[in-house]
């Protein structure tokens, strides 16, 4: 049974709605992340990692000045320390009211989305508009070792944290799982993704961390908060140097979501984008 989040009690998301046809950043339906943050006790601005939430929106268009249609690939990048993230069917929406509005060129349609999504998010959001065809948009693969040939038996399928332990010494690897799903909090659809933990610090045993992947199978939250969570029980279990947890989740809706947390200094792989996305 789908549990709607009190964050969600007034939402019109999840519902049937009509899509729009001109131009509205009213569409736009930001969430505090702090009510997600408290129960890993992340409380307040002092945040355990830096990261950011990054988007690619592959149905993106407008009108020009005399009524012909554009498209592009929109990413936009939201750092993790915005107050507010900002739910992916009214993004969706949003971006739809831009089909059949006109902008002067590409520059105007990237200022409006700049302003619009920042005070949404209530901090600095990054926006790039790439043609359909832009290298950087080409398939690549995951860095490290794939754990999904593991030959493990699996009984949980929510979260689980003590399924994570660590030996002795210190090592540095990247290990990833395209095994990753858990499901939408507005309307319980399944959120396929890969997941990339790259660490130095105690050996992570590898089939409790495959387990402790797939446990998230039945779990019902945000992308964002996921990679959240995975990241403070890796942090608490583990106690690595250095951590980063990196999200690519399949795109629904013409929108994939790759959200990203690390110790202070780590970055993800760059650019990165994996062919189910």
């Amino acid at each position: 049974m789908m549990n709607r989040p009190e964050t969600l009690a007034d939402a019109p998301l999840g519902r049937e709605s009509s899509y729009p046809e001109h131009y509205d950043p009213a569409l736009l339906y930001p969430i505090a992340r702090a009510a997600n943050r408290a129960p890993l006790g992340i409380v307040g601005d002092r945040l355990p990692f830096v990261g950011e939430d990054e988007w690619h929106a592959y149905e993106l268009s407008w009108l020009n000045a005399r009524g012909k249609p554009l498209v592009a690939v929109a990413r936009f990048r939201l750092p993790a320390d915005t107050p507010r993230l900002i739910e992916s069917k009214s993004w969706k929406l949003y971006l739809n009211s831009f089909n059949q509005s006109r902008f002067a060129d590409a520059n105007a349609v990237r200022e409006t989305l700049t302003a619009d999504l920042s005070a949404a998010a209530g901090g600095a959001v990054f926006v790039e508009l790439l043609a359909v065809d832009d290298p950087l948009l080409m398939p690549r693969r995951l860095p490290g070792e794939c754990l999904d040939d593991l030959d493990v038996a699996i009984s949980a399928y929510s979260p689980a944290p003590g399924l994570l332990a660590a030996g002795q010494g210190v090592i540095e690897e990247s290990l990833y799982s395209h095994l990753l799903k858990s499901n939408c909090p507005v309307t319980g659809q399944p959120d396929w993704g890969s997941v990339l933990i790259r660490y130095r610090g105690p050996k992570i045993d590898r089939e409790g961390l495959l387990k402790y992947l797939v446990a998230y199978r039945q779990h019902q939250d945000f992308h964002e908060h996921c990679v959240e969570h995975i990241f403070a029980d890796l942090m608490t279990r583990v106690r690595p140097e250095k951590l980063l947890v990196l999200a690519r989740y399949v795109r629904r809706g013409g929108l994939d979501i790759s959200p990203w947390r690390g110790t202070p200094g780590e970055r993800p792989p760059e650019p990165l984008r994996l062919a189910r996305q």
